[in-house]
């Protein structure tokens, strides 16, 4: 049996630690990170008051190779939601090369909400024994958490949910509100008023979708569906 060299064990060991020092995170110091919280939490508060918010700090890219710094501020970078997973800015400001990286950070906003209060499976036309109130972290996926039975119950389930899962707007199937042909209400909203009519809807009135209606005069606009009968135009 041929036996490895060595010099050759050497090197394949020193290239596996490498690869593993590689590989693990770049953190950043306590005080920036202590920052970093503060301007997340802020921002997040001030659009939940009323939530208990926490942020968890994550780590910078460790392929990063970054100047020395001695001023370092933190900053929302244009466009970023403090919701959920995100990131925030860190600016050097103070040393011989600048430069402007993102730090990962996960904000987790919790109040109360509705949960599953058993296993439910798709199909299951909500009731309120379904449902309990529990702290939820609102941020943890994309669609709205649900806070009010009166939102739910004779709602159906769209897929399953465990026994304390929260219940969001995706879980729910869409309402049809009225059929293609049927007469449907059309009101046009614009900044400060609103002017109504009817028409003869073209399209079904899925919920949220848009539907094409033709009015009294002929003429075919889109609109959203957002009620029993009942068709909103953007103006």
């Amino acid at each position: 049996m041929k036996k490895t060299r060595p010099d050759l064990t050497a090197l394949l060991l020193a290239l596996a630690l490498g690869a593993a020092r590689a590989a693990e995170p770049s953190s950043v110091d306590e005080p920036l990170a202590q920052q970093v919280r503060q301007l997340a939490l802020d921002g997040a508060r001030n659009a939940m008051p009323r939530a208990r918010v926490d942020i968890v700090v994550g780590s910078l890219d460790p392929r990063l190779r970054l100047a020395p710094c001695q001023r370092i501020e933190p900053h929302l970078p244009s466009g970023a939601k403090l919701w959920g997973k995100t990131r925030i800015g860190l600016r050097c400001t103070q040393g011989p090369v600048a430069w402007n990286v993102y730090l990962p950070i996960t904000v987790k906003v919790f109040a109360p909400s509705l949960v599953a209060a058993a296993p439910l499976p798709a199909g299951t036309a909500l009731s309120e024994a379904d449902l309990r109130e529990a702290e939820v972290d609102l941020a943890e996926e994309p669609g709205p958490a649900i806070d009010r039975s009166a939102l739910a119950v004779g709602r159906v389930l769209a897929r399953p949910l465990a026994a304390g899962q929260p219940l969001r707007q995706t879980d729910l199937k869409s309402r049809q509100w009225f059929a293609a042909g049927e007469t449907v209400s059309l009101v046009a909203v614009g900044p400060g008023y609103s002017v109504s009519g009817e028409g003869q809807a073209l399209t079904p009135g899925i919920e949220g979708q848009v539907v094409r209606v033709r009015t009294e005069n002929g003429r075919v606009v889109t609109g959203q569906a957002v009620a029993e009968h009942r068709v909103e135009i953007p103006l």
